[in-house]
């Protein structure tokens, strides 16, 4: 019998996965059962739409779903390191000098700003929730609390597209900017495969082998992580003074004669794309669940570093199209061309030196927060579980890591830079709007305490917000020059903001940390997230419902299900922890009674 035992478990250790680590749930246990699930589909659909998470419910259950804790190793400066690594990287350095040629012109620094104060709202509504509901699952967990399940899938899909695309679109960058360290052109790193198809027939190896290096080293240790993070960025910081001192110092005022180009449109044009540049503060999020002082350090970190970085891009903007005119301005590498412009070559070597940098620390913390984000989607069972577990030597979700960055390769491999960030910029900008529209809900709905009066009237004043939002937003895509809808639309939504604010009283205080000015500061990030999305062009549209169809094909067959039986059970349990609590306590009432 020893024998026997012994192995199996041999048997069981040589094979580390199995059907239960992908399809445990009951419905996937047999083709009669998966048969049954699909019978209560409509049934299912409509208690995952409608059935909203609880915070002691992500905090607690969810979360000891992974088997072990992630270590709490990590303070506000690392967090503000990390949202600097997570965000100063390829936007800056490649996009700066793509938009400002081709769309904004020198106005490229209003581009800029407007996606910063995006940002900057996004921030406020995220630090909220990061510091009440601490979790490694980000914008998925707080979207899962306030909308629903169903709502929460649809994000995180999107979360993972963001992710993935952002870390490819980096590797992309990190390739360019090494052959111009090397006096190359970057054609000369890629191969060009002539049977694919246009745009992603430029074949980087080394894209991939920089992913499969920061992939080691983002799963040993996350507080080692944040060591090489903070070190890397501080060199990173050196650079981008030494860019803005050594740059101002041959500008010229000419080349901002003609300072809008292409007018109001190309700003927002631009902006819409740039606002992929400060993608990556909502990885220092997830990492909420290993920080010692949520309540403390969130906030001083997202805010902290999202001022840095946003002082930093405009004046970085600022610089480079004064050295050069932006109709000179390079694609490829536009600082380190533009120091060649002007006499100064060898300073070429110390931008691209500093890119390479500033980019290795975005792939690094999008490394880290993807693969959080991920392992918490794991633990609701909307992805194979197997992807939950949290390793107990090192603390952190080897296996999410692992598959996250081994798809960021593939996409590396393949596709452009310009078709990567566009598709990007609408995941991101969608599911900033989301949390703005949770934290409303957060603050004016709950279950119980608002008064169906009071629902009905938010329901209807978010709806204006929204609704006016995308409205102006439609109207600025296909109206050139026209005016008189916006004194229909903007109006709309200012009411909308006031209505709520006056005839709706808040249901919720934050219990910490709270967003200021509120239901203003929310309303206008809604508006403004929509509005970015409505200066995108239609292709990357076109992508992006194509990516949304193919959710919905995965959560139809797979998520729905699977989902749906763990929340089951999970209720189940709870019943029955409840029912025996209530019997414990009739048996001490019984046994009290008795002695009296």
């Amino acid at each position: 019998m020893v024998s026997s035992t012994n192995e199996g478990v041999v048997k069981r250790r040589g094979c580390s996965c199995s059907k239960e680590d992908f399809l445990p749930e009951e419905s996937f246990q047999s083709w009669g059962n998966y048969g049954k699930a699909w019978r209560e589909i409509g049934h299912r659909l409509k208690d995952r739409i409608i059935t909203r998470s609880l915070d002691h419910t992500e905090l607690h259950e969810v979360k000891a779903r992974s088997q072990h804790e992630m270590k709490k190793t990590l303070n506000w400066w690392d967090l503000i390191w990390f949202g600097i690594g997570a965000v100063i990287g390829a936007g800056i350095f490649v996009l700066t000098g793509l938009e400002a040629r081709d769309e904004a012109g020198p106005a490229v620094v209003l581009s800029f700003a407007v996606s910063g104060l995006s940002a900057m709202l996004s921030v406020f509504c995220y630090t909220e929730f990061a510091v009440e509901i601490p979790v490694a699952g980000g914008s998925f967990a707080y979207l899962r609390v306030e909308l629903g399940d169903f709502m929460a899938f649809i994000a995180a899909g999107n979360i993972i597209l963001e992710y993935v695309i952002g870390g490819a679109a980096v590797a992309r960058s990190w390739t360019s900017y090494l052959a111009t360290l090397v006096n190359q052109k970057p054609e000369k790193f890629v191969f060009h495969a002539h049977h694919l198809v246009d745009g992603y027939n430029m074949l980087d190896p080394i894209a991939v082998v920089v992913v499969a290096l920061i992939t080691i080293i983002a799963v040993k240790s996350t507080k080692g992580s944040s060591r090489l993070n903070y070190i890397a960025s501080i060199v990173h910081v050196v650079v981008i003074l030494f860019i803005i001192i050594a740059g101002l110092t041959h500008a010229d005022l000419k080349n901002y004669r003609d300072f809008a180009p292409f007018g109001a449109r190309g700003v927002f044009k631009a902006s819409a794309v740039l606002f992929f540049a400060y993608v990556g503060f909502d990885a220092v999020s997830t990492m909420a669940e290993e920080t010692k002082n949520p309540a403390r350090d969130i906030p001083i970190g997202l805010v902290g570093s999202m001022l840095i970085t946003t002082f930093a891009y405009c004046a970085l903007a600022i610089t480079l199209c004064l050295m050069q005119p932006y109709k000179d301005i390079d694609t490829d590498a536009p600082f380190s061309l533009a120091f060649e412009s002007v006499g100064m070559g060898w300073a070429k070597y110390v931008v691209a030196l500093g890119a390479l940098k500033g980019m290795t620390t975005v792939l690094l913390v999008g490394a880290i927060g993807q693969a959080r984000y991920f392992t918490h989607i794991a633990r609701t069972h909307m992805v194979p579980p197997w992807l939950a577990k949290v390793d107990e030597k090192t603390g952190t979700p080897i296996n999410a890591t692992v598959v996250m960055m081994a798809a960021t390769a593939v996409i590396a491999f393949f596709t452009k830079l310009e078709i990567l960030s566009n598709l990007l910029s609408i995941s991101t900008l969608f599911i900033f709007m989301l949390v703005a529209v949770a934290l409303l809900v957060r603050r004016y709905y709950v279950t119980d305490v608002t008064t169906p009066n009071d629902r009905n009237k938010f329901i209807v004043f978010l709806a204006l917000i929204i609704g006016s939002s995308l409205a102006t937003a439609i109207y600025w895509a296909i109206n050139d020059g026209g005016w008189i809808g916006y004194t229909i639309t903007v109006p709309i939504w200012l009411l909308a903001t006031v209505g709520m604010k006056v005839f709706v009283p808040q249901a919720r205080a934050p219990k910490l940390w709270g967003v200021p000015l509120v239901p203003w500061l929310p309303s206008f990030s809604i508006a403004m997230n929509i509005f970015l999305l409505g200066s995108i062009d239609g292709a990357s549209f076109a992508r992006f419902g194509i990516w949304t169809a193919l959710l919905l094909v995965y959560y139809f067959f797979f998520g729905l299900h699977a989902s749906y039986d763990i929340a089951k059970e999970s209720e189940t349990n709870m019943r029955k922890t409840e029912e025996g609590a209530l019997e414990a306590k009739q048996v001490v009432e019984d046994t009290s009674n008795q002695k009296l």
